[in-house]
């Protein structure tokens, strides 16, 4: 919303402030389009801030009262927005609500009384609330976003707290503004900025803690009536997705299940009365729903395929196929496929489910584990998932996303998208369906390389690491198990060809030759691969600084015990390198900390001190030797 009112032209007072401000920002701007500042810049940058805080007080008792605070907050977001978010906060939300708390402002955020009393004097109905409500909304995002600049990964405790209270505080604005119609648009933008806020802590695991706020986020957006609307129902789907995703996060299934059931319910009421009456063209109101209901029946199929045969073991024998009689069979060829069927329609929509019952937010990519089996029914879902998944991905045309929701690519298509295939490719590494992970990166890396966006660049990179990283994780020769039923007997049976695969892979991406004989090939051009990949210029192909971490923790494990005894050699360092030819260890530790330093990961996890540590005491061992 603009507050920018109109005043009375030419008055001097009025464009000498005017100008000032502009000068300012546009400063600003460019000191903020240079990218990290250098030491100097940073001198720049404070001498613009003080510059800035000493034109409110030079002209606070020179301009009228509702201008001053009007062009206080127009001025925050135009900081925030070129991500100034501490100077936003500060010098300007902060400075306009200091007119009514002399205080602490987060000591009035606990009760919801003295925060109208305070913040509202006048009532919410007040000409300058809207001001006011703002300015207390914009001011939490900065504080989120000022914690993600330093502290993204949310490792310091007091950072977590920081966005809770953020969270609290948003929570408490949307519930004073909630009962005015005319808000609605601050109860809109409340949603999002609480979602956003939640999504993260969600991916640091603590779903626990956001739930209640994802859940008032929801009853917000089903309690103003403008926002009942079906031009909303796509946020609001979304907002269900993430409560659900929440209670599966929190071994809650059930939960998650109820809870997308209820949201399909209110997803019918609208559609109900929308075919009495709507303005929407009929092509565009049914992609709505059509989508809206495919979020819910993905959060419903999570767990249902699941359950089904959790309840009986009668359905063992029939789910149980031979993995080399199913290409003779037709679609759906097991329980899992036919669910799937019944289900949803258009393959992509089918593979959707298959991606989100297979995701589990406290698996991590590495190491790869399959699932720990509470019976051998469940082990065998996810097999067969993984076997649709397959026979879809390779039954099906790739498609580039045209924005990030993926819901919005899949609702009635049948075309898979790039990135949802990249996800069921590290799925398959993850839960070591080697089978599955050697025949989708066949597909999938054809698609990656016909592209030319850094995107595409960037995901082709990170498979590659993952075929690296097997015969790492897996020494020797690498089989692919599958459950094969012969009548009542169940037995495991393995196949070599996973070991072809991973030698032709290897073969097209690694520039060195294969020597069987040699301990510390595979680590060493895992090692130089990665060096190579975080040296390049081109930051937006760099891989995820999660998968970065866990490749550097898994080379520091493979070799810590052996640099260690170098590290304890003492003055016999040398001497003991080349008795037991460690010349190639040293190296791939020399490369593990460059790797660290040129991704900036070191303070992502405290062994990466312990690597830094170790090469310095090698260093210096040589030296003395």
């Amino acid at each position: 919303a603009a507050f920018f009112g109109p005043v009375a032209r030419g008055n001097p007072v009025v464009d000498s402030f005017e100008t000032e401000l502009r000068r300012v920002l546009s400063s600003l701007r460019r000191l903020r389009g240079a990218g990290e500042a250098k030491p100097p810049q940073h001198d720049l940058h404070r001498q613009r801030a003080n510059t800035l805080f000493n034109i409110w007080i030079k002209y606070k008792a020179r301009l009228p009262e509702w201008y001053y605070n009007e062009r206080l907050v127009k001025v925050g977001d135009t900081l925030a927005q070129i991500k100034e978010y501490k100077l936003a906060c500060l010098q300007c939300y902060e400075r306009y609500l200091q007119q009514f708390v002399s205080v602490n402002l987060d000591d009035v955020m606990d009760d919801v009384h003295r925060f109208k009393s305070t913040f509202f004097p006048h009532g919410v109905r007040d000409k300058n609330a809207t001001l006011t409500f703002h300015a207390l909304q914009a001011r939490n995002v900065c504080i989120y976003q000022m914690v993600c600049s330093r502290d993204r990964n949310l490792q310091n405790p007091e950072s977590l707290q920081t966005c809770l209270n953020a969270l609290t505080s948003l929570r408490l604005t949307m519930q004073v503004a909630l009962p005015q119609e005319n808000l609605c648009w601050l109860i809109y933008n409340g949603t999002i900025h609480i979602y956003t806020i939640c999504r993260h802590l969600m991916v640091r695991g603590q779903s626990a803690k956001v739930l209640e706020y994802l859940l008032w986020a929801s009853v917000c957006m089903e309690s103003s009536i403008p926002l009942l609307s079906v031009y909303y129902l796509t946020w609001r789907a979304t907002l269900y997705t993430a409560v659900s995703q929440c209670y599966f996060d929190c071994q809650a299934g059930i939960h998650g299940e109820i809870f997308a059931r209820r949201g399909l319910i209110k997803i019918d009421e609208l559609k109900k009365l929308e075919d009495i009456s709507s303005s929407l063209e009929d092509t565009e109101r049914e992609k709505i729903f059509r989508e809206a209901t495919l979020k819910m029946s993905v959060m419903i199929f999570k767990r249902a395929v699941y359950e089904s045969r959790r309840k009986s073991n009668s359905f063992r024998h029939e789910s149980k196929v031979n993995p080399r009689k199913a290409v003779n069979l037709s679609w759906p060829r097991t329980t899992t496929e036919r669910l799937l069927v019944a289900m949803f329609d258009g393959a992509a929509a089918q593979f959707l489910a298959i991606l989100e019952a297979l995701s589990d937010r406290s698996r991590n990519l590495l190491p790869p584990h399959p699932p720990v089996p509470e019976q051998i029914e469940i082990r065998d879902v996810t097999s067969e998932l993984f076997s649709a998944g397959l026979e879809i991905l390779s039954g099906n045309s790739l498609k580039k996303p045209k924005q990030e929701n993926i819901f919005v690519i899949t609702a009635g298509e049948n075309g898979v998208s790039g990135d949802a295939a990249v996800k069921f490719v590290k799925l398959a590494f993850s839960y070591e369906e080697w089978n599955v992970f050697y025949s989708a990166f066949k597909f999938v890396g054809n698609f990656l390389q016909a592209q030319d966006d850094p995107t595409w660049k960037k995901a082709e990179i990170e498979l590659k690491l993952l075929t690296l990283m097997q015969p790492i994780v897996f020494p020797g020769k690498f089989e692919c198990s599958f459950s094969i039923s012969d009548d009542d007997n169940s037995k495991e049976c393995s196949t070599p060809q996973g070991s072809e695969t991973t030698q032709t892979i290897r073969s097209e991406y690694c520039s060195e030759s294969l020597k069987p004989g040699d301990p510390f090939h595979d680590l060493r051009i895992l090692a130089t691969t990665v060096f190579s990949c975080v040296s390049t210029s081109e930051q937006n192909v760099h891989p995820d600084k999660e998968i970065l971490v866990d490749v550097v923790l898994c080379l520091w494990q493979k070799c810590k015990t052996e640099l260690q005894q170098i590290q304890m050699s003492g003055s016999d360092c040398l001497e003991y390198i080349h008795k037991h030819q460690a010349y190639q260890l040293i190296h791939i530790l020399w490369i593990m900390n460059g790797i660290i330093e040129k991704s900036n990961i070191a303070g992502t996890n405290v062994m990466f001190a312990e690597i830094t540590l170790c090469l310095a005491a090698i260093l210096e061992n040589v030296a003395d030797s």
